[in-house]
């Protein structure tokens, strides 16, 4: 009996051991999301509008959200917010904030299929975007005022009926034009290179994980500035590029936000973010 009592006590002991082992693992482990706080609060640390973090750091980070997915922040492709409804008007985009403060933001744009976020720039900020499912077209361009001859505004190749305004036109190349499914590597932009204006189209219903760094924010002149892009060859300016590369160029102007463009906030509702 002595002896079984003493097994029973060593089992008891052992199986206690365990628990608090499992108890200590569970306390260890890290959400994505909040991994991906505090990376994002490491790299963006010493940065501010048009400083972009040392390519260590951006790696760092792309790293994070390359592994993450839906489920990482609580999403179901079949969640209402996905979903196409009866409407004379374009498909309604939901966004659901994560975090923000005055260095980065973290947040995630749910399109149902068809949704359009319209052509749109983000001044001094690095940007990183993660498919989280589903299948979207991205069209990007950067400003390319080095090709530009020093008159400000290129004439315009249309008919005398045009009354249009065409003045405020800037020359842009075209970064991306190309459609992306997931699970694909995160799309990184920066101020002055990688695609800094850019429109995403839904074609099937999808997720996005932003990161910006800084955020929007217009008291310090990061203000979202949407714009409209002509084909290059309806403006002529005096430019010597070959026709066969003409499709790679863009004039864009300066447009205010479409009137049927809306994005409504949501509540968040994955693992939660412990700010520290």
């Amino acid at each position: 009996m002595g002896t079984e009592k003493n097994i029973s006590d060593m089992k008891d002991k052992e199986y206690n051991k365990s628990k608090k082992r499992r108890r200590r693992r569970r306390r260890r482990e890290v959400s994505r999301v909040q991994k991906l706080y505090e990376t994002c609060k490491q790299i963006f640390a010493n940065c501010g509008p048009g400083v972009v973090p040392s390519p260590e750091n951006v790696e760092r980070l792309k790293a994070v959200l390359d592994n993450m997915t839906e489920a990482d922040v609580g999403l179901m492709p079949n969640m209402p917010y996905f979903k196409s409804t009866l409407s004379d008007g374009p498909p309604k985009i939901m966004y659901l904030h994560l975090h923000e403060c005055d260095k980065f933001s973290i947040g995630i744009f749910c399109l149902p299929p068809s949704a359009v976020i319209p052509l749109h720039n983000h001044p001094g900020m690095t940007v990183f975007s993660k498919l989280l499912f589903g299948k979207m077209h991205i069209k990007s361009y950067d400003w390319v005022d080095n090709l530009l001859p020093h008159q400000s505004t290129p004439s315009a190749n249309i008919s005398d009926n045009d009354t249009r305004d065409w003045t405020g036109l800037r020359l842009a190349k075209l970064k991306k034009n190309s459609e992306f499914t997931a699970p694909c590597k995160t799309s990184i932009l920066y101020p002055a290179d990688g695609g800094n204006m850019h429109c995403f189209t839904a074609r099937t219903a999808c997720a996005v994980l932003d990161v910006l760094g800084p955020p929007y924010c217009d008291p310090e002149g990061r203000h979202c500035q949407y714009y409209y892009d002509f084909p290059f060859p309806n403006f002529s300016d005096g430019l010597s590029v070959p026709e066969e590369q003409q499709n790679k160029y863009a004039w864009l102007k300066e447009g205010e936000k479409p009137e049927d463009f809306t994005v409504d906030g949501a509540l968040y509702s994955g693992p939660d973010i412990i700010v520290n």
